[in-house]
């Protein structure tokens, strides 16, 4: 497979990941909204420095406000990693592999993006936004389930699966800071327990995860056993450490992956560190920045391994 579609492959995989998971931690905040007391005054602009968008932003408005915030994510082309742009992205990795990748993912992602663009006001409106979110969800979910049951197992399944667990893994890192962030702001409120307790339920629950941590854990909804169970476990493909493992077995079936296997081995280890904490606060959020500067020198590594090589 040349590098150039290998690597259209694995962007593709990224971008869908980034569409559904942005919408996912929008989706949070949303909800926080209708099941947090009145008193407490959600941050949006959070989501903005949790995705290292402070510049961008700040460039495009001077109001830090909820609206402003959710179209910048939404639909604003000066925004990067906004979904509207995320989705132009994968409309043209897709339409230059389309003979690699199963014939319908190309009209499909036109249809999502299509949606995307005549419906952005949705989005932004708090009175139908979760019907929104939630049809981006379900969209890029049948993208994914197409590719799972129609694509070859060659390079590009691995390169789709490459790209697809190390955006993820690094997308959880922010769910899990968008909450923890979230939990701050509730520590003075006289009914903290219970507005922490909403919190990480709501998190669980935007990324489907709540019945298989009650499963596993067999806890209560709590910040430590969320975060373990979202950092540590293996079996969870939303888990952290799930798509680091994902991301080794790949490499054994690329050549030339040692590289991206020993940095991923390293992140596993660190990683694990965190498992036995007793807490997780203001503190841990600097960690969770080191972990997504780690997954970015994965990226570099792929790069580096498998689509410069041959420049």
């Amino acid at each position: 497979m040349l590098s150039k579609v290998a690597e259209r492959i694995y962007w593709s995989a990224r971008y869908l990941e980034r569409v559904e998971s942005t919408a996912r931690l929008l989706s949070i905040y949303d909800k926080l909204l209708f099941d947090l007391p009145r008193r407490v005054n959600l941050g949006w602009y959070n989501l903005i420095v949790i995705n290292s968008l402070e510049d961008d932003f700040n460039d495009r408005y001077s109001n830090r406000d909820e609206r402003n915030v959710v179209k910048f994510l939404i639909g604003d082309d000066t925004n990067p990693c906004s979904i509207v742009n995320s989705l132009k992205y994968i409309r043209e990795n897709i339409r230059t592999t389309r003979d690699v990748v199963p014939a319908d993912t190309w009209e499909m992602v036109n249809e999502l993006s299509m949606f995307v663009q005549e419906h952005q006001a949705q989005g932004i409106n708090r009175s139908n936004r979760h019907e929104f979110l939630e049809t981006i969800i379900k969209s890029c979910q049948q993208i994914v389930g197409l590719l799972f049951v129609n694509m070859m197992r060659d390079e590009g399944w691995d390169m789709l699966r490459l790209g697809q667990n190390l955006e993820r893994a690094d997308m959880a890192t922010r769910n899990l800071d968008a909450a923890i962030a979230a939990m701050m702001q509730v520590e003075d409120d006289e009914y903290a327990v219970n507005s922490r307790q909403i919190i990480w339920g709501n998190m669980l629950r935007s990324l489907n995860a709540d019945q298989q941590f009650r499963r596993t854990m067999r806890s209560s909804i709590r910040g430590v056993p969320v975060v373990t169970f979202m950092m540590g476990d293996e079996q969870f493909p939303r888990a952290i450490s799930y798509c680091l493992n994902q991301i080794v077995a790949r490499c054994h079936h690329l050549p030339k992956g040692e590289a991206v296997v020993e940095r991923t081995l390293a992140i596993k280890q660190e990683v694990e560190k965190y498992l036995g904490a007793e807490e997780f606060g203001a503190a841990f959020r600097e960690d969770l920045n080191e972990l997504q500067g780690s997954l970015s020198e994965v990226h570099g590594l792929i790069q580096k391994t498998w689509f410069l090589s041959d420049q």
